[in-house]
C-alpha cells in the first residue's frame, strides 16, 4: 500500500496524468471536427499530406515511417495532429541554438587534444586495415578519435566494477565526473555519496549528472537539493515537463565516470543495488564494465563536459581536465558517444560495421532486442555467409512488453541462421559484442530503437586489446548457463503472445 501511495503521489505519475489531461482537452477542442464536413476535410488532408511528407524523409527509419503511416490510416482525423505534437523531429529555435552551442563545445574540446602521444591511426591501419575503416567512420562522424597509450581492465561482475569505482574515487586529487541514467536509493548509492562528500571536503571538484526520467522513481525530488547542499555540483538532464514535448524521449542513457582525467569507467551499470545483486529483482543481474587509464580517458572527459555544458547552458574550459599521466598501451581504444540531435546513427552503424566485417564470428549480449529491418538484414546476411552469429538475451525480463517484442524478433533471426540464447540465471543487462578475436564493443547501447535513435549513448571500441579476449571468454561462460532458443521451442508460444508481440513491434519505433 505504501509503494502504491508513493507511486500515485510521485512526479512521474502526476506528470503522466497532466499529459493525459492535455490530450483530453485537445480531443475536446477538436471534437467539433467530427460534425463539420469542412474540418473533417482539413484534418484528413493534413494527415494525408503528413503521410506523404514522412514517407519522403530519407533519413527516417522505414519502421518509424510505417508506424506513423499506420496511425494516419487508423486515425485519419487526428493522426496529423498527433504527428505535429509528438512525431516531428524538427528542433525548436531554442534547441537549434543549444545544438549549435553543443557542437561548439565539442569543437573546442577537440582543439584541446594536445596530449603527449600522437593519434595512433597509422598504427591501427598497419594492424588491420578493415578495423581502421571502422575507426575512421567513428572519428569522422562522432569526433572521438582512437588512442593507444591506455591501460584497460574488464569487469565481468557488476559489484566488482562498482567497488573499483569507489576505490579510485577515494584517491581522487582534482576532480570527479559522474554521468548516469539511474541513481537509486540503497546501499550502493549511499556508499557513493559518502565517498563523494568526503572528496568535496578535501577540495575535489565533484560534478554529478543524472537523467531526470531515468531516476524519477528511484530517488526523491529533494535529493538534488540535498546533494548540492553537501557541496556537489548536480544537474538533472532534460527535466521532465508535464506537457507535450518532442524531446521528452531524448534521455541521457550514458554511464561515465572520470577521475582526475586519468581514470575512466563505462559499461552497463548504474548506481543502484540490483546492479551489484544487493537487491534481487529478476534473478541474477549480469552486467559488465570497463576501466581505462591513460589517453583514451580524454574522450570520456570530452563527452561528459560537452553534455554538462549543454545541460548547464554555460561553457567549460576543457583544457583544465586533460590527462596528465602516461600508461602502457593495450591495443587501440576508442570511446565514443552518440546523440539524437543529429541524423547520424553512430551507435547502430558501429554495430552494423562490425557485423558486416566479421569473418568468423560475432557474439552479442543485450537486454533488449527491438531491431529495425537494417539490423535484422545485416545479422541474417552474416549468418547466411557462414559467420557464427549469436545473440544472448535475458530469460527473466525487467519489462514484459519489451520482452514480447524481443521474442517476436527471434523468428526471423533464427530462420536466417542466427543463434539465439536466453540467460537462464536471470537478467543480462550487459551491452557488448565481440568479433573474430580482434574487436569488441562495451558500453550503454542496447539493441533497440531507443538506444539507436532517441538516447544519448556511449561505448568503447577495443581493437586488438586484451579486453577482446576477456569479453569473448566471458560470453563463452554466459552461453554455458544459457539455453538455445530453437524453432521447436518457439512453436510452443501461444498464438495470442505472437499476435501481441507483432502489434507491439509495429509500435516500437514510435515509443
Amino acid at each position: 500500500m505504501r509503494k502504491l501511495l508513493k507511486f500515485l503521489t510521485g512526479r512521474l505519475f502526476l506528470s503522466f496524468v497532466l499529459i493525459l489531461l492535455q490530450i483530453a482537452v485537445l480531443i475536446n477542442i477538436f471534437g467539433f471536427a467530427k460534425n463539420d464536413a469542412l474540418w473533417i476535410q482539413i484534418f484528413s488532408t493534413l494527415s494525408i499530406a503528413l503521410a506523404l511528407f514522412v514517407s519522403g524523409r530519407d533519413h527516417l527509419n522505414p519502421a518509424y515511417k510505417i508506424g506513423w503511416i499506420l496511425i494516419f490510416m487508423l486515425l485519419p482525423l487526428y493522426g496529423g495532429l498527433l504527428y505535429l505534437f509528438l512525431g516531428t523531429r524538427k528542433l525548436s529555435p531554442r534547441l537549434k541554438k543549444q545544438l549549435k552551442e553543443f557542437n561548439a563545445f565539442h569543437e573546442k574540446g577537440m582543439e584541446n587534444i594536445s596530449l603527449s602521444a600522437e593519434l595512433p591511426t597509422q598504427a591501427l591501419e598497419s594492424y588491420d586495415a578493415t578495423l581502421a575503416r571502422q575507426e575512421r567512420y567513428i572519428t569522422g562522424i562522432s569526433g572521438f578519435p582512437v588512442w593507444s597509450n591506455t591501460e584497460v581492465e574488464y569487469f565481468a561482475d557488476g559489484e566488482d566494477w562498482l567497488l573499483d569505482v569507489l576505490k579510485e574515487i577515494r584517491g581522487a586529487k582534482s576532480f570527479i565526473f559522474l554521468e548516469f541514467f539511474i541513481l537509486a536509493e540503497g546501499e550502493v548509492f549511499s556508499a557513493l555519496v559518502t565517498e563523494l562528500v568526503a572528496k568535496v571536503q578535501q577540495g575535489v571538484l565533484v560534478r554529478l549528472m543524472f537523467d531526470d526520467v531515468g531516476s524519477i522513481s528511484t530517488i526523491p525530488a529533494y535529493h538534488e537539493r540535498h546533494l548540492r547542499s553537501l557541496g556537489l555540483e548536480v544537474i538533472p538532464f532534460n527535466p521532465l515537463r508535464a506537457h507535450f514535448n518532442n524531446r521528452l524521449n531524448s534521455r541521457d542513457h550514458r554511464k561515465v565516470v572520470v577521475i582526475d582525467g586519468n581514470i575512466g569507467y563505462t559499461g552497463g551499470l548504474n548506481f543502484a543495488d540490483e546492479y551489484a545483486n544487493r537487491q534481487i529483482r529478476f534473478g541474477h543481474w549480469k552486467d559488465t564494465g570497463v576501466k581505462l587509464k591513460g589517453d583514451a580517458v580524454w574522450n570520456l572527459s570530452l563527452m561528459f563536459l560537452q553534455t554538462w555544458s549543454f545541460a548547464a547552458k554555460k561553457p567549460v574550459d576543457f583544457a583544465l581536465f586533460r590527462p596528465t599521466l602516461q600508461y602502457k598501451p593495450d591495443g587501440f581504444v576508442q570511446p565514443f558517444g552518440d546523440n539524437p540531435l543529429d541524423n547520424h546513427n553512430v551507435a547502430e552503424n558501429a554495430y552494423i560495421q562490425i557485423i558486416s566485417m566479421a569473418k568468423k564470428y560475432i557474439w552479442i549480449t543485450t537486454p533488449y532486442l527491438v531491431l529495425d529491418n537494417e539490423m535484422i538484414t545485416v545479422l541474417k546476411i552474416a549468418a547466411q555467409s557462414g559467420v557464427d552469429v549469436r545473440i544472448i538475451t535475458p530469460s527473466m525480463p525487467d519489462k514484459w512488453y519489451v520482452f514480447a517484442v524481443t521474442r517476436n524478433n527471434y523468428y526471423s533471426l533464427i530462420e536466417g541462421g542466427v543463434k539465439i540464447f536466453e540467460y537462464t540465471p536471470g537478467f543480462i543487462h550487459a551491452k557488448m559484442c565481440v568479433a573474430d578475436d580482434k574487436v569488441a564493443i562495451i558500453g550503454t547501447i542496447n539493441m533497440d530503437y531507443r538506444s539507436f535513435y532517441l538516447h544519448f549513448e556511449n561505448a568503447v571500441l577495443f581493437y586488438g586489446s586484451s579486453v577482446v579476449e576477456s569479453v569473448s571468454s566471458d560470453i563463452v561462460k554466459i552461453m554455458d548457463v544459457s539455453r538455445r532458443i530453437t524453432p521447436e521451442l518457439l512453436a510452443t508460444r501461444s498464438w495470442y503472445k505472437k499476435i501481441f508481440g507483432t502489434l507491439l513491434r509495429l509500435g516500437a519505433p514510435l515509443l
